[in-house]
């Protein structure tokens, strides 16, 4: 049986995972058959999602790691997951910022990924709950020049109480976040689906969050496939408050046409037949 080589390793890794959590488990000679590709090859796919927490390998094949509503990892453990997807998603959103415009960008790993694209943009006022978001338009300023180099962004970053993923949150961003007004607002999340939204395991990151959305006229959500179907402790947002969902070609199919149900706008970046609705 010859390799399928039409599928790149974090497809079939995102096919494998919708498998074991659609069936709640799956066997290694399933999936030989179903992908068309080698045992050894499959059991390396089980092997990276297992090292990404999502799945728990089991004799002869895999089942799915049910987290606790409640658990919310670190900055650094995010950081070195999806990291193709999330360049690909930050590449894709970063379009989708006009220069001069007033914009927002929660924390999160892909939202630090987008604002290293977006340090290009001329003219931009980002408000930022996010302390790495923050550092990467600090980076960025020229050495030596007062106000930084011309068009560069003006950065607000709002106070706060700090969290695992270095974003701060609480009445003291909240009061900030409500009293100003976005052209568009790019939100990463904890997870999103149809049933609950969109969700965080941290209570008082949900309530900054639901500040944010409403105080952006455009919410553009940047989340890598591995969130789809993903629930958190707390919702702050149903999908009819998002404008855009950019996620990364790793979505299955399925996934796909159900979000297309409940969104107006999918971006698959790095899919050339994507297009925002």
């Amino acid at each position: 049986m010859s390799e399928n080589q039409n599928l790149l390793a974090e497809q079939r890794r995102a096919l494998i995972l919708d498998e074991v959590r659609r069936r709640g488990g799956v066997r290694v000679n399933e999936l030989t058959r179903k992908l068309n590709v080698s045992d050894m090859t499959v059991r390396r796919d089980l092997d990276a999602l297992a090292r990404q927490g999502v799945i728990e390998k089991v004799h002869g094949g895999a089942v799915p790691v049910v987290e606790a509503s409640t658990h919310e990892p670190g900055f650094e453990a995010k950081s070195t997951l999806e990291l193709t997807a999330k360049e690909d998603i930050a590449r894709a959103a970063a379009a989708m910022a006009v220069p001069g415009s007033a914009i927002a960008l929660s924390g999160g790993t892909t939202t630090y990924a987008l604002a290293q694209h977006l340090v290009d943009v001329p003219d931009l006022t980002v408000v930022t709950n996010s302390v790495r978001v923050a550092d990467v338009f600090h980076a960025a300023q020229r050495p030596g020049a007062p106000g930084g180099r011309p068009g560069a962004a003006t950065v607000v970053l709002t106070g706060g109480v700090r969290t695992p993923s270095d974003s701060l949150v609480g009445p003291v961003a909240d009061r900030a976040i409500a009293a100003l007004h976005f052209d568009v607002l790019f939100l990463g999340v904890h997870g999103i689906s149809v049933e609950a939204g969109l969700s965080t395991p941290n209570l008082a990151e949900a309530e900054t969050n639901r500040r944010f959305v409403s105080s952006a006229r455009r919410v553009v959500v940047v989340a890598d496939h591995t969130k789809w179907g993903t629930v958190g402790l707390s919702s702050f947002a149903s999908l009819d408050e998002v404008s855009t969902l950019v996620t990364d070609a790793g979505l299955p199919a399925g996934a796909r046409a159900e979000i297309e149900e409940h969104l107006p706008g999918l971006l698959v970046a790095g899919d050339a037949a994507s297009a925002e609705g």
